[in-house]
């Protein structure tokens, strides 16, 4: 009955943020359409890709697709302001704890995806295009090509977030530090699996770029939580 009760005052805490949220995020998206043109040029430069497109409506929506990427990218600190308020004030937590669970899981999103975009997806990119040859050329669709980009990118900014959900669980009783450390074989296998996901190839070197970080975070997570010293 009191995890209903939570839950209930977590998502009426939430609700009255969407509102806001989402008319932030539409104006966000329309002024970087504009802009989306150039970015896309630089994610081009960047990747060395030459991009075609195969319907009408192809470039236009991939141009939507990127800016509204663009705006999650630049307001996802609102995000989590918003999410972190919502969750503490069912667990009661203070505006001092709200303030580091904010301040860290921004840090950790923007390392992930700047990690992700300069290092994992190049490499992706590379290892997949490798295959071709004379006969067989790639031709690379926008389309495509946006949402392989995008969705790569920020799902390695949330995977990077793991400690400070480890944090959090064991701060409010969910998952003890304890639990963490017992099942450290479990988490090897679940981070092994999140990387064959996530990852943009199969291959163990970019599965190692992903599960690498990934496993280094759930072990500091576990160094956080004894530091604070949270059972």
């Amino acid at each position: 009955m009191v995890d209903q009760n939570k839950l209930a005052i977590f998502i009426l805490a939430l609700q009255k943020s969407v509102h806001r949220l989402g008319i932030s995020l539409f104006l966000l998206t329309l002024v970087i359409f504009f802009l989306s043109p150039e970015l896309l040029k630089a994610v081009q430069e960047h990747l060395s890709e030459k991009l075609y497109f195969f319907s009408v409506a192809g470039p236009f929506l991939s141009h939507v697709k990127l800016s509204l990427f663009g705006a999650v990218f630049l307001l996802m600190p609102w995000f989590l302001t918003v999410l972190w308020s919502a969750m503490g004030k069912p667990f009661k937590m203070g505006k001092g704890q709200i303030f580091f669970f904010v301040f860290f899981t921004c840090i950790l999103f923007y390392v992930g995806t700047i990690f992700c975009y300069f290092v994992t997806l190049p490499l992706g990119i590379k290892f997949l295009l490798g295959f071709g040859s004379a006969e067989l050329q790639p031709v690379i669709s926008i389309s495509r090509f946006v949402t392989f980009v995008t969705i790569f990118v920020l799902a390695f900014g949330l995977a990077f977030e793991l400690p400070i959900f480890m944090v959090f669980m064991g701060r409010v009783g969910i998952c003890t530090r304890k639990f963490f450390e017992r099942n450290r074989r479990f988490a090897v296998l679940g981070i092994a699996i999140i990387a064959a996901l996530i990852t943009p190839t199969p291959d163990i070197i970019n599965m190692g770029l992903m599960g690498g970080p990934l496993y280094f975070l759930y072990e500091a997570g576990i160094i956080i939580l004894r530091v604070m010293r949270i059972q």
